[in-house]
C-alpha cells in the first residue's frame, strides 16, 4: 500500500484532534504541577498517535461494510476509491492495535497501574466508538464521547505520564485490599481546563455530522444531528466555540492559567468569521474544514500563550 493511500485510509489531516489535546496536557503540567518527564511524554505521543490512527481506519472499514449506498462505497469512502484489499485493512489495524498496547504497557510499567484501568477505558471505547453492531459513533452519543474521550481523556494522560502518580491519581495494593489514591482538586482542575478542547473536538465531529445528515440517514446513520435538526446542530456548533472562550476567562480568574491566557480573547474575530461561512452552509466538501480551522486557531494560540506563561513562573 503507497504510504499516500495509508494516509488516506488514517485520515492522518484530523490528527490535530488530539496532537493539541496532548500538547495542551503537557504543558499544563509543566505549568501547574512544575513537571515534565520527556521520556513518558515521547511514549505516551507516539502511542497516542497510533491509536488514533487506528480507531480510523476501524471508521472507515465499519463505514464500508455498513454501506447501504454503493455510491458512497464505492466512491466517497476511501477503501472503496483507493480499492484497498479488506484483508489488508484488517492486518494493517490489528498491528497498529498491537504496538499502541505494547507503548500503553511501557507506560504503566514507568508509572502507576491505575494508567492500565485508565487506558482500557479509552481502548474500549476507541474501538466500539466504530465497531460492533451499534457502534457508538452512529449513535447520539459520538459528539461528546469523542469530545470527552480525546479533549480531556488525552489531556489528563498527557499530564498524569508527567506528574508523579501520587500527586495525582494512584492505585495501591496492600494484601488483600486495594486503594485508589487522587488529588480531587487537580483532578477537578485539569478537567476544568480540558473544556476548549472537549468543546472543540465534539465540534469536529457535530460539523461531520450535520455536513452528512442526508447521507447519514440513507446509511441507516443516526447521530445528534437527526435528533435535534440541522439548525440546533449549526446553534450548538456557535455555543460550544463561545463557551470555549468563556471557560478560559474563568480559569484565569480561579488561578489555574495565567493571565497571559486572556490574550485568547484576540482570536474571537477571526473565529465570528469562521462561523459566519459555517452558518451560511453546511457542506461537506466546502465548510467542514471550519471546525478544524476552528480548532487549530484556538488551540494553537492557547499552546503559544501556555508555553510563554511557563516564562512568568
Amino acid at each position: 500500500m503507497p504510504i499516500t493511500t495509508f494516509f488516506k485510509l488514517v485520515e492522518i489531516q484530523t490528527k490535530l484532534a488530539s496532537f493539541f489535546p496532548f500538547l495542551l496536557g503537557t504543558l499544563f503540567a509543566a505549568y501547574y504541577f512544575n513537571a515534565f518527564n520527556l521520556i513518558n511524554t515521547l511514549i505516551f505521543f507516539v502511542a497516542m498517535l497510533i491509536f488514533d490512527m487506528t480507531t480510523t481506519a476501524i471508521n472507515n472499514l465499519m463505514d464500508y461494510q455498513k454501506a447501504k449506498d454503493n455510491g458512497y462505497k464505492d466512491e466517497v469512502n476511501v477503501i472503496g476509491q483507493e480499492k484497498i484489499s479488506e484483508k489488508l485493512v484488517i492486518r494493517l489495524i490489528i498491528g497498529m492495535l498491537i504496538v499502541a498496547m505494547l507503548l500503553g504497557f511501557l507506560l504503566v510499567f514507568r508509572t502507576n497501574i491505575i494508567l492500565l484501568v485508565i487506558g482500557a477505558g479509552c481502548f474500549f471505547i476507541g474501538i466500539f466508538y466504530t465497531f460492533g453492531p451499534i457502534p457508538i459513533s452512529r449513535m447520539p452519543l459520538g459528539e461528546p464521547i469523542s469530545g470527552l474521550v480525546m479533549g480531556f481523556g488525552i489531556f489528563f494522560i498527557a499530564a498524569f505520564v508527567n506528574v508523579k502518580d501520587t500527586n495525582l491519581l494512584s492505585l495501591l495494593f496492600s494484601k488483600q485490599s486495594f486503594i485508589i489514591e487522587g488529588n480531587l482538586v487537580s483532578i477537578l482542575s485539569l478537567f476544568f481546563v480540558s473544556l476548549p478542547t472537549v468543546f472543540l473536538i465534539a465540534n469536529i465531529m457535530l460539523a461531520n455530522n450535520t455536513c452528512d445528515l442526508e447521507q447519514d440517514i440513507i446509511n441507516h446513520r443516526y447521530t445528534l444531528p437527526f435528533y435535534i435538526g440541522k439548525k440546533q446542530a449549526v446553534q450548538l456548533f456557535n455555543v460550544l466555540v463561545y463557551l470555549s472562550y468563556v471557560v478560559i476567562v474563568l480559569a484565569v480568574l480561579l488561578g489555574l492559567l495565567h493571565p497571559v491566557l486572556l490574550l485568547l480573547l484576540g482570536t474571537i474575530i477571526p473565529m465570528r468569521k469562521n462561523l459566519a461561512v459555517y452558518n451560511d452552509k453546511q457542506v461537506k466538501s466546502e465548510t467542514f474544514i471550519i471546525a478544524i480551522k476552528n480548532i487549530v486557531l484556538f488551540s494553537s494560540s492557547e499552546v503559544v500563550l501556555l508555553a510563554v506563561s511557563l516564562l512568568f513562573k
